[in-house]
């Protein structure tokens, strides 16, 4: 095995490892979560100086969703995301306000089109109206939000992803990112 302290030349000249790279963004709104450059603008714009390495997304926000979203060249850590699913805490907007049955209907889970729909939890956010609604689910897609609304017939208006795992959007402007710290990879590494 190559270890990262070795140097290892091909054709004579020297490979260098990538280092493993964590960046969390605060998407604005009007940036495609792709890694193709032929969407317009694209969350990779945001995040070009992060670092040297290659990162990709891990899940997706719609265009004009916004809020939290990591990126990594750590295929294991993306494995984790994608296999087991990490809770992620999304602000909704709705056209219209929840109704308490329906509320309750996507508490204790449904089926659409033979898919079961489950969430970890549902509310309403508090000292705002009743089409504001916290909606924490552990899917690594953004599209489960709209489907859910979409069969009980609401309109979604607006997404912003609050949390992921342990990451908040507190102290990191729309817009911007920042590595993780080991402390925060630790207690990824722990869920």
């Amino acid at each position: 095995k190559v270890k990262l302290s070795d140097e290892v030349k091909f054709d004579g000249r020297r490979i260098n490892p990538e280092a493993k790279a964590y960046v969390v963004l605060n998407k604005p709104k009007g940036f495609a979560t792709t890694t193709s450059d032929q969407k317009g603008s694209t969350v990779m714009d945001l995040v070009a100086n992060a670092t040297k390495s290659t990162i990709h997304p891990i899940g997706r926000l719609g265009r004009n969703a916004t809020g939290l979203l990591l990126f990594t060249n750590d295929d294991d850590f993306m494995q984790k995301f994608t296999r087991k699913g990490v809770s992620r805490l999304f602000h909704v907007e709705l056209d219209k306000n929840l109704k308490a049955e329906d509320l309750q209907k996507i508490k204790e889970g449904f089926k659409i089109k033979e898919k079961s729909i489950g969430v970890e939890d549902i509310s309403y956010v508090q000292n705002s109206p009743k089409k504001e609604i916290g909606l924490k689910i552990k899917h690594i897609g953004n599209s489960v939000i709209r489907n859910i609304f979409d069969h009980l017939g609401y309109n979604v208006v607006k997404v912003d992803c609050v949390t992921i795992g342990p990451l908040t959007k507190k102290d990191l402007p729309r817009g911007r990112w920042r590595h993780l710290t080991e402390q925060e990879m630790n207690t990824f590494s722990m869920l």
